[in-house]
């Protein structure tokens, strides 16, 4: 995989160059010019706390979901068949249902999200020991040197990672990525000049990627 370009998320084929799997024919691939280089990756869970929720009762799961409290309360997260009708993360709750006033709505559940939490922390820290948390369902982790550990390349890992905690958790990631790669986004290379200082805004002790470049930074 050292000059591959390509990493399907369905089979865990490699290659160079554009269009579906070679193996599968899945579209589904993580790309990018370095990938067989890339150590630093992000993990961020899809709407966590209503993930939760719809896996909880599957008669929620196609219908727009509104975690929050009160009529005078926020929103703390809804899922995307709301947001696309306008909801937000810390709207006013009354805001909220004038938008979507067919949503269905309820109450957090903070005990209950801490502890699938630590089951996803969990699968985590079985890559790698240095595991950077943000919230509860996102963090940063530095895969450096643990291909040989695992048996394969970090890019691989990463794509195995999301898939285990949706058959296993039911919680769906965003971004299981490394360096935002699987969300196509622009993309900066972080040199190893830039590296303390990003490191310094993590607070974390994130080690060296690589002697070219060491880390990546999502452009958002």
């Amino acid at each position: 995989m050292e000059h591959a370009t390509a990493l399907c998320r369905d089979c865990l084929t490699a290659w160079s160059g554009a269009g579906r799997c070679p193996s599968c024919r899945s579209p589904r691939a993580l790309r990018h010019a370095e990938l067989g280089a890339l150590a630093i990756a992000h993990v961020d869970c899809d709407a966590f706390y209503a993930s939760v929720e719809k896996r909880d009762n599957p008669e929620l799961r196609d219908v727009p979901l509104i975690v929050g409290g009160g009529t005078r309360g926020v929103v703390t997260t809804a899922c995307y068949l709301a947001r696309i009708r306008g909801v937000k993360s810390a709207m006013p709750m009354f805001q909220a249902r004038k938008l979507c006033p067919q949503a269905v709505i309820v109450k957090p559940r903070m005990a209950h999200y801490v502890a699938v939490s630590r089951e996803i922390r969990a699968m985590q820290e079985a890559l790698t020991p240095l595991v950077e948390p943000l919230s509860l369902d996102e963090a940063f982790l530095d895969l450096s040197g643990t291909e040989r550990l695992h048996g394969m390349p970090t890019a691989a890992l990463l794509v195995r990672l999301p898939n285990r905690i949706e058959a296993e958790i039911g919680a769906q990631l965003r971004a299981a990525d490394l360096a935002h790669a699987l969300r196509d986004r622009a993309l900066r290379v972080v040199q190893v000049a830039e590296q303390d200082g990003i490191v310094a805004g993590l607070g974390a002790g994130l080690g060296a990627g690589g002697d070219t470049f060491t880390a990546v930074d999502a452009v958002h």
